[in-house]
């Protein structure tokens, strides 16, 4: 027997309230439109219709079944939520691995066919970080790009590879090692490490990039000792996103 996970919450507006209790009751799992009706007490028509414009605008979709589910705008918005805490907590993350590796280390996001950095071990202060806090380029290149892309969706993968520096099997394989490696086109001379940290769902939420000169980051694969660390401090990251912290560095709009 379906019920609400929890007692929604009130507004005293009549039609928010409605719609609010609708998406507690499909917060417990998908629910027909019969369902929807005994659950809530509405009419079957004031059901229908909030129901609709919910799906509209993305907040409740259908599965294969027609049954109402949650949807993905939703889950879009507690990504973001996840992603700003991880930039609030990074600090002491990102200055461990840059402090044991002699690299920097950074945090870097993808929206839409950019990348921005929103989170770095190096002082936002510094006047010869190469990648300073907030900058955007095009995600086509580098390693970091490949492990924003490469757990995408097909159609959004699809459209990232379009004038891409990399292919579609090189994405698969960074899908099977985990990681992706290779020259820093934002920084002369240098390579990268990138992994992807993963917040709760197993969603990749962005990429943790170390990144430096030979004879520290080796030009070739990376040796495990490195790729290690840099595998630990994403699991670190990705416990942050769903564990709010105090402190961390400043957040990029």
């Amino acid at each position: 027997m379906k019920v609400m996970t929890q007692e929604p919450r009130v507004s005293g507006v009549g039609v928010l309230d409605k719609a609010s209790m609708l998406l507690s009751i499909v917060e417990a799992g998908p629910a027909t439109l019969a369902e929807l009706v005994r659950v809530s007490g509405l009419t079957r028509p004031t059901a229908h219709r909030i129901a609709q414009a919910l799906e509209r605008l993305d907040l409740l979709t259908r599965d294969d079944r027609g049954r109402f589910v949650l949807g993905t705008r939703l889950g879009n918005i507690a990504v973001e939520a996840q992603r700003d805490r991880l930039v609030q907590a990074s600090l002491p993350v990102l200055t461990d691995l840059a402090c044991l590796t002699g690299l920097d280390a950074r945090i870097l996001r993808r929206r839409s066919e950019k990348q921005v950095c929103v989170a770095t071990s190096v002082d936002p202060d510094s006047l010869t970080d190469p990648l300073p806090l907030g900058t955007t380029r095009p995600a086509k290149a580098g390693a970091a790009s490949q492990v924003l892309l490469a757990w995408e969706d097909p159609e959004d993968l699809y459209e990232g590879l379009r004038g891409a520096r990399f292919t579609a099997a090189q994405l698969a394989l960074v899908r099977r090692r985990g990681w992706a490696h290779g020259p820093d086109g934002a920084v002369p001379d240098a390579s990268s490490i990138a992994v992807p940290v993963r917040a709760k769902g197993d969603r990749v939420v962005c990429a943790l990039v170390l990144t430096g000169k030979a004879p520290r980051m080796p030009a070739a694969e990376p040796g495990r000792a490195l790729l290690g660390a840099v595998i630990d401090a994403a699991s670190r990251l990705g416990e942050a996103a769903t564990r709010p912290r105090r402190g961390g560095v400043r957040p990029v709009a």
